[in-house]
């Protein structure tokens, strides 16, 4: 992967990752909407309900590539603060290679059909008045999966540069 390939994912995973962020924002007014119809009008809407679930994956997996490459994902920190740049680098490398992308490969090729055949039957709330468009939901997953190892592939070539130049 070239330099510019490598800025150029990144600037897309930066962008999707602060654009999605917005969503939490919206959730909280949603929810907002939710208690006062609910509590002040005694009425509610169950394709607002949904849409919390909806918002709710969608930020997550999503921000998930984000996560990795801002550093703000959750990491054991006992340990791994304490070494050297350059063993930190080290764990990053064998921690992509063993867990991370073979993982996102498994959930990658198993989520597949999981999702092609949400797609098929163009599956949609069991509720009335639900959201009808479980398959949309269903298909952030292969996406989030795919910016997950394309970001991993980033941080790779960028590790490999760094163990490469020996800096500390």
């Amino acid at each position: 992967m070239t330099l510019r390939v490598i800025q150029t994912l990144e600037r897309i995973n930066g962008w999707l990752g602060k654009s999605i962020a917005y969503l939490g924002l919206l959730m909280a007014v949603v929810t907002l909407v939710i208690v006062v119809l609910r509590y002040g009008f005694d009425t509610g809407s169950i394709a607002l309900q949904e849409s919390l679930l909806y918002m709710h994956g969608t930020l997550f997996m999503i921000g998930l590539s984000y996560a990795m490459q801002t550093g703000s994902h959750v990491r054991v920190d006992i340990l791994y603060s304490r070494l050297s740049p350059q063993t930190q680098r080290w764990i990053n490398l064998f921690g992509h290679l063993i867990f991370l992308i073979p993982l996102a490969l498994v959930i990658l090729v198993y989520s597949w059909d999981y999702v092609s055949a949400s797609w098929r039957v163009r599956e949609s709330s069991p509720e009335a008045g639900g959201i009808p468009a479980i398959f949309l939901l269903k298909t952030i997953i292969p996406f989030a999966t795919v910016l997950l190892i394309l970001q991993a592939l980033c941080d790779l070539v960028r590790i490999g540069r760094e163990l490469r130049q020996g800096d500390d």
